[in-house]
């Protein structure tokens, strides 16, 4: 067995039970928190690709009953589980169809793990710009391209595991990579940046690493504002050439 097949095996082994580290939900909660300040202050707040709701629910639980609560969700199951907790659902393709919402009406949008998932980047930013309020919250959670074992992946010439070539992630993020392109037009700017799970260290000790090094922890999380620059960010097509097209 090559070394990177073992190096591999024995990091799965050691990462179970750490998974749930990379979403950071607590780094969300924590943003939400010092947005609303108070618990009575009534603000909204859409999870886009919310899954069962659990980054929304954490609002509600942790006292915002003010929070409107939307999502965006494409799975049935989900929608139903969703439905359930009082969240208002769409079933939108994010990559092709506009946020049914009314410009420049949210507070928070949530984007946790899923922006690697989509080719139609600009469009989906530009959704985004579209409905934030000046001075509202885009909160980016992403799988972290230059991880500490992403980065002994590539240093043994193999593919990251964040972006595999045979799965589901199509796009893949640094911290660096992702602020220049959310900030590249002024729509955005960052104000803040987590670093969460740290593979394949137990629990307590990826905690802390993810906090002393988070450009080499397993996920990211930026903090967004959206700024007062009038229109939309599908302006940076119009400004720049790609050799792909993408959606505008």
């Amino acid at each position: 067995m090559a070394l990177f097949d073992l190096l591999y095996s024995f990091g799965v082994r050691m990462k179970e039970g750490t998974e749930f580290l990379a979403y950071g939900r607590e780094i969300l909660l924590g943003w939400v928190r010092q947005y609303a300040g108070s618990p009575d202050r009534s603000f909204s707040v859409l999870d886009v690709g919310c899954g069962k709701g659990a980054d929304l629910l954490n609002i509600k639980t942790a006292g915002f009953h003010q929070a409107d609560l939307f999502g965006i969700e494409t799975y049935p199951p989900n929608q139903q589980i969703c439905d359930a907790a009082g969240i208002k659902i769409f079933g939108v393709n994010i990559e092709e169809q506009p946020l049914p919402l009314p410009d420049h009406g949210l507070d928070i949008i949530i984007a946790n793990q899923i922006l690697e998932h989509c080719k139609e980047l600009f469009f989906v930013f530009s959704e985004f710009s579209r409905v934030l309020k000046p001075g509202g919250l885009l909160l980016v959670g992403v799988p972290n391209l230059a991880a500490y074992h992403d980065r002994i992946a590539l240093l043994l010439g193999r593919q990251p595991t964040c972006i595999k070539v045979l799965g589901p992630h199509i796009r893949g993020f640094t911290a660096s990579g992702l602020r220049q392109f959310a900030d590249c037009e002024g729509y955005f700017r960052m104000t803040d940046r987590r670093g969460c799970g740290f593979y394949p260290f137990p629990v307590f000790l990826s905690r802390l690493l993810s906090r002393l090094f988070p450009t080499f922890s397993t996920s990211i999380h930026l903090c967004f504002e959206r700024t007062d620059k009038p229109g939309t960010f599908d302006s940076v097509l119009k400004s720049r050439h790609f050799e792909t097209p993408f959606k505008s």
